[in-house]
């Protein structure tokens, strides 16, 4: 009898039961669980960079739209960005007729704020007559008006031969095609491999383990496609069996998260330079380092953002132009820590955001920036 009134006082006790209902509240998945910082210090939200700017990894499927290309601009317009550069100039199908028709179409209504680069398809490589079909293109697509080749990470992980073998980055078939754009004097922009951490054991250790769990198709092997030390060594390969052509490394070769190494690759590549699409969460977690890191290489560092979302560029300007603390990205999958900024030095700035894409794109009009 006593036992029953006591479990009953327990069941019925308004603060216990409340208790058990709290606990029960408390649990949450990781997911969830972002609560704001009570951190009080000075914050500048930037919407728009300090300078024109020039992107130089952008994505855009239509650009053949006057349409399109007056809203691009009218957004461009806001974050002061002088130049967009869209890598995906034969578009997502990859058709000459729409590369034509793109710089049809901004001659007429933006010649100055667009640049096109091209792009390759190495499905035919075992063709004899693939390499010099290929070069014939890349030349008739600069005669046309594109200012460089992109390309897609795609070769050494999807692109495969009639034999059903991967296409490595550094396959030999491919050397007479770094060799023409050398010749040419048209940059490369190459995205090779992903994050590291892709390859990774997806477990407790993983920083990108909340990615790959909302992403599940990102997550690689050693034999898918083949290990991450390998494809990025075939793109070293190239960069150093064609020093007369100039590479730009996308995502800073995925190694922003070990500026030494990347240091070290510099210098022993001087025809590589990098750029900071995608990146920017970890530069942002190494101020200092990262700011030592582009005050060493201001030649050869270049702005990008990759995918089009205007108002994630906020989160670039303020990790490149100020001193904020403890602010967060604008991806929590991507990067669940926070940031802070490098507030670069102006004239660093100004090589960042344009003067060294236009050493790269000559064809650019230089009196759009600010010496």
């Amino acid at each position: 009898m006593i036992m029953r009134k006591l479990l009953l006082f327990v069941l019925t006790c308004p603060v216990l039961s409340g208790y058990g209902q709290q606990k029960e509240e408390l649990k949450m998945d990781f997911e969830a669980y972002d609560p704001p910082s009570t951190l009080v210090v000075e914050e500048h939200k930037l919407v728009r960079a300090k300078f024109p700017f020039i992107d130089i990894h952008n994505h855009q499927g239509d650009m053949t739209s006057a349409g399109n290309l007056h809203t691009l601009v009218a957004e461009m317009d806001k974050l002061n960005m002088a130049v967009m550069v869209n890598l995906s100039g034969r578009g997502f199908r990859r058709s000459g007729d729409h590369l034509e028709k793109s710089i049809e179409a901004i001659n007429q209504h933006y010649p100055k704020r667009f640049i096109l680069f091209t792009n390759i398809d190495f499905a035919d490589i075992d063709n004899p007559e693939w390499q010099s079909r290929t070069i014939k293109q890349l030349e008739a697509d600069v005669k046309r008006g594109a200012m460089g080749l992109k390309i897609y990470k795609s070769l050494g992980m999807s692109a495969r031969d009639s034999q059903g073998n991967r296409i490595a980055v550094d396959d030999p078939r491919i050397d007479p095609i770094w060799a023409a754009c050398g010749e040419l004097k048209i940059p490369v922009l190459i995205h090779t491999a992903d994050p590291k951490s892709f390859w990774d054991p997806m477990d407790e250790r993983n920083e990108r383990w909340l990615e790959l769990k909302t992403v599940p198709s990102r997550k690689r092997s050693e034999t898918d496609p083949a290990p991450w030390e390998q494809l990025i060594r075939e793109q070293h390969n190239v960069f150093k069996k064609h020093p007369k052509t100039t590479f730009i490394n996308a995502h800073m070769g995925w190694y922003p998260n070990d500026l030494n190494k990347l240091a070290a690759l510099m210098d022993a590549m001087p025809n590589m330079y990098v750029e900071i699409g995608a990146v920017i969460a970890e530069l942002g977690r190494q101020p200092r380092t990262a700011r030592d890191f582009i005050i060493r290489y201001q030649d050869r560092v270049l702005f990008g953002k990759d995918s089009w979302v205007p108002e994630e560029y906020s989160t670039y300007f303020r990790v490149l132009e100020t001193a904020d603390e403890y602010f967060p990205y604008h991806k929590r999958y991507h990067a669940f820590w926070r940031m802070y900024g490098m507030e670069l030095p102006d004239e660093v700035l100004k090589k960042v955001y344009y003067k060294n894409a236009l050493k790269l794109i000559p064809s650019i009009d230089p009196k759009m920036f600010p010496k």
